[in-house]
């Protein structure tokens, strides 16, 4: 990213590409599969038709977005490491390069709190947040805090979850016996070590902290670290800009006026402001629907770890449901982003972006 910056607030080029994910509009589609595995995002990435030719874009921060068609339905794979930072980057920046919905779907490896077998695929309906709290004394102990702090859950889309659901077990290889449990709570971390209950050299007064977890959250199975982040992230979007102030915003000294910038002085142009009030028609609102798939990699129970050739399989056929749900869930054609200039256009259409392909 070293094309000049336009603005501090939401960084972005001159020709529109948001800091971190490198991306701009019409190269990353309304369907999304989100992994944290380089390699898995290129295997997937295989799957996809042959045209239009994929697009892929990797940044300097680290992610990897590939855009292209599966079955003739446009969708992007993005790589975005692990933790809920990411997690931001990934769903703000792709919000902003973006019309219409947003579908996503979170494929990636977990750990298990019950007696699952490796190899099992979950499908959690909600998740919680487990953080550590920086405000306890992890050096002394503290009897006025808590060392880690849990959220109240969040929900999946009901509708998406219900359609990775469906598609798993369509896809699903006869060879293939692995358990899908789909109306399992996740907790998501902070954290791989302390806020997971691993014991390291750290003084993390977490020794306690899986059965806790397992105490305080009814249906709880598995530990990772994106997945709440997506789902409050898309709980939380409403579709119209608001307004940056605080809730309380403090006295002014003098009067408030309105402040625009990017516009010459003496222009006589129009310029639509977008107030933060929320549009009547809610139903016109674009959304973002958000649900994930888990692989059980490791038991934290029995501390069993699954084999590569295991993993291979159910990369393969966990790949697949995901796309397969992505692309036939049913999206309104107003809803979803212009075709013109986009990665995923037809060929030799109007595409200053297909000398990158």
């Amino acid at each position: 990213m070293k094309d000049r910056v336009q603005n501090a607030n939401f960084p972005k080029t001159e020709d529109g590409r948001v800091y971190h994910l490198g991306i701009r509009a019409g190269e990353v589609a309304n369907r999304i599969i989100t992994v944290g595995s380089m390699s898995r995002a290129e295997s997937i990435g295989k799957m996809l038709d042959a045209s239009p030719k994929l697009f892929s874009l990797y940044s300097e921060r680290g992610f990897l977005t590939i855009t292209g068609c599966y079955k003739s339905i446009p969708v992007s794979i993005v790589c975005i490491g692990m933790g809920a930072p990411n997690v931001d980057f990934f769903i703000r920046e792709i919000r902003e390069c973006l019309s219409g919905d947003m579908l996503v779907i979170r494929l990636g490896s977990c750990g298990c709190l019950t007696d699952l077998p490796v190899g099992s695929l979950v499908l959690p309906a909600s998740s919680v947040a487990c953080i550590r709290n920086v405000d306890f004394d992890f050096v002394s102990g503290d009897p006025w805090e808590v060392p880690y702090r849990l959220s109240k859950p969040v929900s999946a889309d009901p509708d998406l979850h219900s359609a990775l659901r469906d598609a798993l077990e369509i896809t699903r290889p006869p060879s293939l016996k692995n358990l899908v449990v789909s109306n399992a709570v996740n907790a998501s971390t902070d954290s791989f070590y302390s806020s997971q209950g691993r014991q390291t050299s750290f003084q993390d007064h977490n020794a306690s902290l899986i059965d806790h977890l397992k105490a305080a959250v009814s249906g709880i199975t598995t530990l990772e670290m994106e997945t709440f982040w997506i789902f409050h992230l898309a709980a939380s979007w409403r579709g119209v800009k608001q307004s940056s102030s605080a809730v309380n915003p403090p006295p002014a000294t003098g009067p408030v006026v309105p402040a625009f910038s990017g516009i010459p002085s003496g222009t006589s142009e129009n310029v639509e402001v977008l107030l933060p009030s929320l549009v009547e028609n809610t139903s016109s609102r674009p959304v973002i629907r958000a649900a994930a798939a888990q692989m059980v990699f490791a038991s934290r129970s029995s501390q069993a770890f699954i084999s590569p050739d295991r993993v291979n399989e159910l990369e393969k056929w966990s790949g697949r449901g995901v796309l397969e749900a992505l692309t036939k869930f049913g999206v309104a054609p107003e809803r979803l982003h212009p075709i013109s200039g986009s990665v995923w256009g037809p060929i030799g259409s109007s595409n200053p972006l297909k000398a990158l392909l």
